[in-house]
């Protein structure tokens, strides 16, 4: 009965056809076998990954698993020899890294400056306000739930609902609410109580059965109520409410942050109004979709200067939407991709509106001095060479002449490892991977993910290692889920 959200798992995706404006994707498909992933001369070969994997149980042998450790791989090769050429790192631009920082306090300084809400509130108005709200109520309601046959057909629905509305008369014939529960909800967590969910808040159950509930006074039946998870009974048991003077202090925070949410609100309203119409322009939503597939790909100049999104005095461009892409973690970027038309239209606004709220804060004298940027790059200087240390990349453990190639492969080798047994967690380079990235061949092999896929369960099952399957999040959990 719980809202729940699903992590989106974020996939490297081929260029598509969307994107022809832009120039050729910077993971390139290799073809060869034996090969999983390549980056300059570097190369992950497929015995490589099996050997990464073979004993690792915990997780599964799947493309999105391989996948994902292809691209750690990819990004800490170019990371370790970054570091071994330079390890003051002057040759890495991190504007983009800092930039994001910059604006996210450009806007928490306009917010201060520019949003006034009245957050004195006297404990007469707190009443006031708990009075006519739902603040501190609590219900406790029973159910008895029947879900729909898999790929049911309507006469099928139809039998299923009339079998509840039968259970209904019997209940109010006599029959016991909780006997009933016990013997035919498919709810199972709560049949064995007799269908008791116990005392729930507004907002923690889904909309259609909390609506019922507040329609019934304590005793009372629903008629059939359907949701997500399927069809209920429910019954109410109770219905209280805490007494304001115990709660009187929190019930005043509350209040003081809607009056902050809706000045905010009025003001981003303010904003808009001055901007005229938003308009998502044909063609962007497939665009926006297959930039958040492929964060990595490099805009041709025409291409990044496509509008998105235009208002009378500006627009969000393909090659600003990809910058504000590349600071978010991999997952939030897969839920992008996967996400249907409605969903993406309302990221491209909302992204939009941020712009304006940039312009604003920047039209304020609310940019932030040189000093500031100054330590922000310092910060993120300091930051990449923690990575690089926790990840044991520097320093490399370099014999006297070696060549740098077997260094660095030694060394992300073992970041790997300690990777996949969990003595050090992943560290997803965010921004800085793009950048390391450009100008250098890179590319993941569909044809090697493969065969690793293939030798990887051929000598678990051998071993008598079930393989296991693959499950949502797969590549989230190698990497970190961050960006």
């Amino acid at each position: 009965m719980k809202r729940l959200t699903t992590p989106g798992v974020s996939a490297l995706l081929t260029c598509s056809l969307a994107l022809a404006l832009l120039t050729a994707c910077s993971d390139d498909r290799a073809t060869d076998a034996e090969t999983v992933a390549r980056v300059g001369d570097y190369r992950l070969s497929v015995d490589d990954v099996v050997e990464l994997l073979v004993d690792e149980e915990n997780l599964p042998i799947s493309v999105d698993v391989i996948e994902a450790i292809s691209e750690l791989w990819i990004d800490y090769t170019l990371f370790a020899e970054a570091m071994a050429r330079d390890s003051t790192l002057d040759a890495l631009d991190l504007t983009a890294l800092v930039q994001g920082r910059l604006d996210q306090e450009a806007l928490v300084a306009l917010g201060d400056s520019a949003i006034q809400a009245d957050t004195i509130i006297t404990d007469e108005e707190a009443r006031e306000w708990y009075e006519a709200s739902d603040e501190g109520l609590r219900f406790r309601a029973s159910h008895i739930m029947l879900q729909y046959p898999p790929q049911s057909t309507q006469p099928q629905r139809d039998s299923v609902r009339a079998r509840l509305d039968d259970l209904r008369g019997q209940i109010v014939e006599g029959a016991a609410f909780e006997d009933l529960a016990r013997q035919f909800s498919q709810d199972p967590g709560s049949a064995s109580r007799g269908g008791d969910l116990g005392y729930f808040a507004p907002g923690d159950l889904v909309q259609p059965f909390e609506e019922a509930v507040g329609r019934l006074e304590p005793g009372e039946v629903s008629e059939v109520v359907e949701t997500p998870m399927g069809l209920h009974l429910i019954r109410l048991e109770d219905r209280e409410r805490e007494d304001f003077a115990g709660i009187s202090a929190e019930v005043i925070e509350r209040l003081r942050n809607q009056r902050v949410v809706q000045a905010e609100s009025l003001y981003i309203s303010a904003v808009e109004e001055r901007a005229g119409d938003l308009v998502v322009q044909e063609g962007a939503v497939e665009v926006a979709r297959d930039l958040a597939a492929n964060p990595a790909v490099r805009l041709s100049s025409r291409a990044a200067g496509r509008e998105l999104v235009v208002w009378s005095t500006g627009a969000l461009e393909a090659g600003r939407y990809i910058e504000r892409l590349r600071l978010e973690p991999p997952s939030f970027l897969g839920q992008v991709a996967e996400g249907d038309d409605q969903a993406i239209r309302d990221f491209l606004v909302a992204l939009t509106r941020r712009e304006l709220l940039l312009a604003e804060a920047r039209r304020a004298g609310l940019g932030a001095p040189q000093a500031r940027v100054d330590s922000l790059t310092a910060e993120a200087e300091a930051e990449m060479r923690s990575a690089a240390r926790a990840l044991n990349l520097v320093p490399l453990d370099r014999a006297p002449g070696e060549d740098l190639e077997p260094a660095v492969e030694r060394a992300v080798r073992r970041a790997l490892e300690e990777n996949m047994t969990g003595a050090n967690p992943p560290i997803p380079l965010g921004p800085v991977s793009y950048q390391l990235r450009q100008g250098t061949a890179q590319g993941i092999s569909n044809a090697g993910v493969g065969r690793a896929v293939l030798e990887l369960g051929r000598l678990r099952s051998s071993r008598g290692l079930a393989p296991s399957e693959t499950t949502p999040g797969d590549s989230a959990a190698i990497t970190g889920g961050g960006g």
